[in-house]
């Protein structure tokens, strides 16, 4: 509905003026109507006429030409056009399906990027969930989506967890791996980690023989070992880490990856990338490294292999973004790390976009801010200070506990699920545990109650002996809206605007708020307005199924389950 009337705006401002400009109707506040647009103000300058003269000649021309869409039309302060629907139009904005403006687009999502070797901690928790709603909104609008992840299977964490295990095991010795059991593999993974890079940090000695680690398991890789007792080593370890990542998607009910890319994949085309590009004069030589500079384009300078001769971060980028086109030919790729990856990850799509100008186009970088426990201090998985996934789901858990006193998989997932996707992308995020499991307030549970209570109130008119079909009232009868109705009826026709906005601006939160404020106004219709018994009990109780419908759509593309009692 808001498309179909911005267009024919679109076509009064020709008749009017002979000119061509796209529309822009927002929402506001019900008691001044429905819709907004200050084109009367755009238009002032150019047509040398004060805007509310230009009002008053735009909104005769939308009292005749759109009846049936608007019932009346008005001019406020200097110069605002504001539009109030029928109920008609309200209805069929209610209708109206999701708009598959992505239909046909390839688009790639990279998200959750673990490193074997370490913990899955909070940020990549927050970026699994954010790049799950990012997923199934895309998909939602049409897009083809492939669901990517990325991780660090080799490079210098890795030499350090490594160098670390060694000796834990009394050097190389495989079979003692055994003595590790299962459900600590994670954490005693982290902890041969943590170990490592303090050693790499305080100790030159051990610095020398982590970077001596470091090279050998890019070795292995080159050789393909998997006999050597080294390489026995770092295969099992290697698996234990990737076992851990899918047990914990499947208890996060997060869409499963359609595939999971290791750095070591991608190092042989990402070395020939960069040696074809200094040839050519893209990267260049520095004290032994290959570096691209980067103060030309306002960036900075980085170094893509290093003096060693073994790629960095930066070179592994590349090969992946080079893997990604070679392999899917994308029309978007979107990457989703922290913020403190901006410069860096700027660099890198700078120095490909001097080789591969489309592919550096056609690539996004959305960043997010820290994740905090709240009342905590930055956390940094090098010094162990990090919270990992699971101790966030195990203090959500135990917060959902002490409040409900219930055992709940599902509000505690809604909890930290909408706790993480309720903010804007960009910004740090505080997570309160109690606040996430309250049903009060801006939460997830408040949201999967709001569901369950709707889905109660049809039940019991179903109970009353009231038939689905003798439930269900036709479109056409979906008209003569009371004032409360009215104002869930409209609130139910933003849905599809809300989606085409988060989608194209790839920000969930939108739906978080939009939710949320679907939920208020219903609790204040059935507040004021009786459902069963009702003489109007049809028409409340068709208004009552299409909200209950909308959340528990609303909330799966945010991955959040619904639960039909609570």
């Amino acid at each position: 509905m808001k498309q179909q009337l911005e267009r024919a705006l679109s076509a009064i401002i020709l008749e009017l003026f002979g000119i061509k400009m796209p529309i822009q109707l927002t929402r506001t506040d019900e008691k001044f109507g429905d819709y907004t647009t200050n084109v009367a103000m755009q238009l002032a300058h150019d047509l040398g006429r004060s805007p509310r003269e230009i009002a008053a000649e735009v909104t005769a021309k939308i009292a005749t030409a759109l009846p049936s869409q608007v019932t009346t039309v008005d001019i406020a302060g200097p110069g605002f056009i504001n539009l109030t629907l029928t109920d008609a139009s309200l209805v069929q904005a209610m209708q109206t399906p999701i708009i598959q403006s992505w239909n046909g687009i390839r688009v790639l999502v990279e998200y959750s990027d673990p490193n074997p070797f370490k913990p899955l901690h909070a940020g990549h928790l927050y970026t699994t969930l954010v790049g799950d709603a990012i997923a199934r909104l895309l998909e939602s609008s049409g897009a083809e989506v492939v669901r990517l992840n990325y991780g660090g299977d080799v490079g210098l964490h890795v030499g350090k967890a490594m160098w670390s295990i060694i000796r834990t095991l009394g050097g190389e010795n495989p079979d003692k791996l055994a003595d590790v059991g299962g459900t600590d593999r994670p954490h005693w993974l982290g902890a041969q980690y943590i170990k490592g890079n303090n050693a790499y940090e305080d100790d030159s000695a051990a610095k020398a023989e982590i970077v001596a680690v470091n090279a050998r398991i890019y070795e292995l890789h080159a050789s393909n070992d998997r006999d050597s007792p080294l390489a026995q080593i770092y295969w099992t370890c290697r698996t234990w880490s990737y076992d851990y990542f899918v047990r914990l998607y499947e208890q996060l009910r997060v869409t499963p990856f359609d595939r999971i890319i290791p750095e070591s994949e991608i190092v042989p085309l990402a070395l020939q990338t960069l040696r074809e590009q200094l040839a050519a004069g893209v990267y260049e030589t520095s004290d032994g490294a290959v570096v691209f500079r980067g103060e030309p384009f306002g960036l900075h300078t980085r170094v893509f292999i290093n003096s060693k001769g073994l790629p960095t971060y930066e070179a592994k980028d590349v090969g992946l973004v080079m893997t990604k086109w070679r392999d899917y030919h994308f029309d978007r790729s979107i990457v989703i790390t922290a913020n403190e990856q901006q410069q860096y990850m700027a660099v890198m799509l700078k120095s490909v976009a001097q080789f591969s100008p489309e592919i550096a186009e056609r690539s996004e970088h959305l960043t997010h801010g820290m994740v905090r426990l709240k009342g905590g201090v930055k956390m940094s998985s090098r010094k162990g200070n990090v919270a990992d996934a699971l101790e966030i789901l195990e203090a959500a858990a135990a917060a959902n506990l002490a409040a409900t006193g219930q055992d709940n998989p599902d509000t505690v997932l809604g909890a930290v699920k909408y706790a993480f996707l309720k903010a804007r992308i960009g910004g740090d995020i505080i997570y309160d545990p109690l606040e996430s499991v309250s049903l009060e307030g801006n939460s997830g549970p408040y949201l999967q109650y709001a569901y369950a209570r709707s889905r109660s109130i049809l039940r019991k008119a179903e109970d009353l002996t009231m038939t689905t079909d003798q439930a269900n009232i036709t479109t056409t009868e979906l008209t003569g809206f009371q004032p409360g109705e009215r104002l869930l009826v409209r609130k139910l026709g933003e849905y599809s605007d809300v989606l085409v906005k988060a989608v194209d601006e790839l920000m969930p939160h939108h739906v978080c708020t939009y939710l949320y404020e679907l939920a208020q106004t219903f609790n204040r219709f059935y507040e004021h307005n009786r459902v069963i018994g009702d003489q109007r009990q049809c028409l409340r109780l068709e208004l009552v199924r299409r909200y209950a419908g909308t959340l528990q759509q609303g909330l799966t593309l945010l991955g959040i389950p619904t639960q039909e009692k609570m």
